[in-house]
């Protein structure tokens, strides 16, 4: 629509924030906390002492400060200023400049049956939301499924931002909660070998050697430890048995008894392994150990020809 002249000013109808009176005639004004600049004094509705002040002859604005012109010369703070009202044109408001709408026009209120913003697709590409970078030169974008999809949901956050190395999982209906990343992810894994043999004639277990010693540390007291302990080459001089066995933090957690039965001097098996997932449920240092004995006291051996070795395997997996 045309206008002879200049074309009226639109705006709307506003409360400015209480201002509270002293030895001064000059206030700023405020809308919810943010400079208001009214389009004019003839614009307000400014109430002096429960009396209604005339615009430009008894007060009058310049950008967003409004100065009192009272006949008495200067109010003090038993002056009260009942309350600001200004008043925009009661026009259509048309498509606002540049830069013009602030954060306090913005003031979107989410109901229970609507969005307080809505960002609309242009029947070829779905809503996008972007996020500008502080120079406005990049940013990211979020994006609605396509209307083939027929999607309609929502998505409420979680209450914290969560710990590190956690991600976001819904629990299908929309209520996104932090979860560990990893599950059944196999997080580290630790090696100790001894190439050399070992033997020893005690009935009492004792390490195989300090090589294969291994400490391990899990990152969640809900990982498991998958354990693979490699014996290679058992041998015995006379007619008993060797007794294997591994530790965690000194305490037994898995053993093998009589695994060479009673046999002639001399007697071997190749390749014996021991394997066992373990539940730590503990984040500090454990210390993992090989351990053998003889079941009567005469002499047994591991690795009798010092190939390829003695392993002990350690594998963190994530719950």
């Amino acid at each position: 629509m045309a206008y002879i002249g200049k074309t009226p000013a639109v705006g709307n109808f506003v409360k400015l924030d209480a201002i509270t009176t002293s030895s001064t005639n000059t206030y700023n004004l405020l809308n919810g906390g943010v400079a208001f600049v009214p389009e004019s004094a003839n614009h307000m509705l400014v109430s002096l002492n429960g009396v209604i002040q005339a615009p430009l002859s008894s007060f009058s604005v310049s950008g967003s400060t409004i100065t009192f012109l009272p006949a008495s010369g200067t109010l003090s703070s038993s002056d009260s200023i009942d309350f600001i009202m200004v008043y925009g044109n009661v026009l259509d408001i048309g498509i606002p400049s540049d830069a013009t709408v602030t954060n306090a026009k913005t003031n979107f209120v989410s109901t229970s049956s609507n969005a307080g913003l809505q960002i609309k697709g242009d029947n070829t590409t779905a809503g996008t939301l972007q996020l500008n970078c502080e120079q406005n030169s990049h940013g990211i974008k979020l994006r609605s499924p396509s209307h083939s999809a027929s999607a309609s949901y929502t998505l409420t956050f979680p209450t914290t931002d969560g710990n590190a190395d956690e991600f976001l999982k819904t629990d299908g209906s929309g209520a996104l909660s932090w979860a560990t990343a990893g599950g059944g992810k196999i997080l580290q894994v630790l090696q100790g070998s001894h190439t050399s043999q070992a033997s020893m004639s005690s009935t009492s277990f004792v390490d195989v050697s300090s090589n294969t010693n291994v400490s391990l540390t899990c990152a969640s007291t809900s990982s498991k430890v998958f354990i693979i302990a490699n014996f290679h080459e058992l041998y015995l001089s006379g007619s008993h048995a060797i007794k294997l066995r591994v530790t965690a933090g000194g305490s037994q957690i898995m053993r093998a008894d009589n695994v060479v039965l009673t046999g002639a001097s001399g007697e071997k098996v190749i390749g014996e392994t021991l394997v066992f997932l373990y539940s730590p449920s503990s984040t500090s240092a454990i210390e993992y150990k090989m351990q053998f004995a003889s079941s009567n006291g005469s002499e047994v051996r591991v690795n009798q020809h010092s190939n390829p070795g003695l392993t002990l395997t350690l594998m963190e997996v994530g719950a």
